[in-house]
């Protein structure tokens, strides 16, 4: 029988899991979709859908850290397409989230609460 995979989620551990739900609610209108809990509450795990595809963003809280997790060089990051990217692009710079932008490529990148890049790029237009 032929293996097939399948990507279901990343995951990204944050420091203010408050902080970052409402961060991905404002920027990619992410709704919270599960949430595991410790009996202990030693930590705490959020599956984030954006509602149009089955990949799901998985926040991890850990209760002790007491300062924001080290990125390290930080080449790493998730990837948004929108269709209104004038819009999209418009609404981040209002939240003072953008961090670099390619305008040679076309794409931007926003900074989340604990320093992770997500790109975003303009919806590839169907023929």
């Amino acid at each position: 029988m032929e293996k097939k995979f399948r990507m279901v989620h990343n995951n990204f551990n944050v420091y203010d899991l408050s902080k970052s739900l409402q961060f991905y609610e404002d920027a990619f209108d992410m709704k919270m979709v599960k949430k595991i809990a410790a009996d202990d509450y030693s930590y705490i795990i959020v599956y984030l859908s954006d509602g149009n595809s089955d990949h799901l963003l998985e926040l991890t809280w850990i209760k002790g850290m007491e300062r924001p997790y080290d990125l390290g060089d930080n080449e790493f990051h998730l990837a948004f397409e929108v269709n209104d990217f004038a819009a999209a692009k418009v609404r981040h710079r209002q939240m003072g989230c953008i961090c670099h932008e390619n305008e040679e490529m076309g794409i931007y990148f926003v900074n989340d609460p604990d320093g992770y890049w997500i790109e975003v790029m303009p919806a590839k237009k169907e023929n």
